[in-house]
């Protein structure tokens, strides 16, 4: 099923780039547009406080927010560890 749209376009970006590298994207929830749910889901990740990011619906500032969610997907330990790993072999 398709996932409806970020009303913010820097928001949607980064949602997008989120999805490409394999992060699930639920829409839903009591204050957040939706959840970000990192594909290795590892407890020793960060002792999965990156894991599971909100997606705010109206956030303050769209350009910084954006700029969060991506930094999130590009800072997840195990992305790096196996991006790592299969360059050095």
């Amino acid at each position: 099923m398709k996932r409806s749209r970020h009303p913010k376009k820097e928001v949607e970006e980064a949602i997008r780039h989120a999805e490409s590298h394999g992060w699930r994207i639920e829409v839903g929830g009591s204050h957040a547009w939706g959840r970000m749910y990192c594909p290795y889901a590892d407890p020793d990740c960060r002792c999965g406080e990156f894991c599971i990011t909100s997606i705010w619906s109206t956030p303050r500032d769209a350009v910084n927010h954006g700029r969060q969610l991506k930094r999130v997907v590009n800072n997840c330990a195990l992305r790096k560890e196996k991006s790592w790993s299969s360059s050095s072999e």
